[in-house]
């Protein structure tokens, strides 16, 4: 019998996270691919391509294949696939591997498709798919078999999917298209307006990452920035702190918190009791902004768990998958 290799991969707007079976989390790279116009050829994927945006001449375009977590440009997701696979599996390629993606839980049949079919194009052998938080939930270690209810949050970078999950399937679930890059679009519409101040993606996001909070703090924290002044089209530095950070976010972190009440609200009562006293599990990049936990509990009532190695949470999933892949194969994954 042959041995295909196994390959979890957690498709993130942001970031993508490969996971082999034994090996554990063996790459995490940018979701963004750098394409040269002329020749239509795959220039960079991953962190070097990262390194480019905002910096490229007119020949260079750089994508963020998936928008929203869902595939935006079919032909640069087959090219990053592609990638990942080959620099996983090195000398492995002869085999076309069995891989698992997840997927958003709103996602179309459309969508569906066309992640399945990138990932036989880029050379796999069978491609499953299963809903994200289906993946969070495992990775973060909640029994999702048993018949109580477990309510996990992910924040990514393109959405945020609230989902109760009990008896291994989603009973209710609630998608939003707002999560950690809006956190960073804020930010950079906040410094734009009120100091006249254009900055790129990654420095809006390395203000998120550094200073950023949920909640207001006693001491502020401070960075430096530097953009350039709308006014006079030159280079300026300025310092921004954390309380101007929080003000600008708080709308977006005001909408996740209003999806996991709408979420909780159409909740059969019996889950909700078991919700309440084991609290809300939180999974994806987003959920590592400061105080975030303390703010929803503050908003809602109810505990927060933030899981271990939130960012890893989806590719440890498809782990678990991968590992009992023949089990799953039967009840949550979909080839169709």
């Amino acid at each position: 019998m042959m041995i295909f290799p196994k390959v979890g991969i957690d498709l993130g707007t942001c970031n993508s996270v490969v996971f082999l079976p034994k090996k554990g989390v063996v790459l995490r790279e940018p979701s963004v691919v750098a394409v040269s116009i002329g020749e239509n050829k795959v220039l960079a994927v991953g962190k070097a391509a990262k390194e480019m945006l905002g910096r490229t001449p007119e020949t260079i375009r750089i994508y963020r294949p998936l928008r929203d977590g869902v595939i935006a440009d079919y032909r640069v997701t087959q090219a990053m696939i592609r990638y990942f696979l080959n620099k996983v599996l090195g000398r492995f390629k002869i085999f076309k591997p069995e891989i698992v993606i997840g997927i958003p839980a709103g996602a179309t049949s459309t969508e569906r498709r066309a992640l399945l079919e990138a990932g036989k194009a880029a050379g796999a052998r069978e491609v499953f798919i299963v809903k994200e938080p289906i993946l969070a939930a495992l990775g973060a270690q909640i029994p999702i078999e048993s018949c109580s209810g477990n309510l996990i949050c992910d924040i990514g970078g393109g959405t945020t999917e609230v989902a109760v999950i009990s008896l291994g399937g989603i009973v209710n679930w609630k998608s939003i298209r707002i999560a950690g890059d809006e956190m960073d679009q804020a930010i950079a519409d906040y410094v734009k307006k009120k100091y006249n101040l254009a900055i790129g993606e990654q420095t809006s996001e390395e203000i998120k990452i550094k200073i950023g909070t949920a909640l207001p703090e006693k001491e502020k924290r401070e960075i430096q920035i530097k953009g350039r002044d709308l006014i006079s089209g030159l280079p300026r530095t300025i310092k921004i702190n954390s309380l101007e950070v929080l003000e600008a976010i708080s709308d977006v972190l005001g909408e996740i918190i209003q999806t996991i009440k709408l979420t909780l609200r159409e909740t059969p009562p019996e889950l909700a009791a078991d919700i309440m006293d084991k609290g809300i599990v939180l999974t994806g990049g987003g959920s590592l902004l400061r105080n975030l936990p303390n703010l929803i509990k503050k908003s809602i009532g109810i505990p927060v768990i933030l899981a271990d190695e939130p960012l890893d949470c989806v590719a440890k999933g498809t782990g678990v998958i991968l590992d009992n892949l023949e089990i799953y194969k039967k009840t949550l994954l979909s080839k169709k």
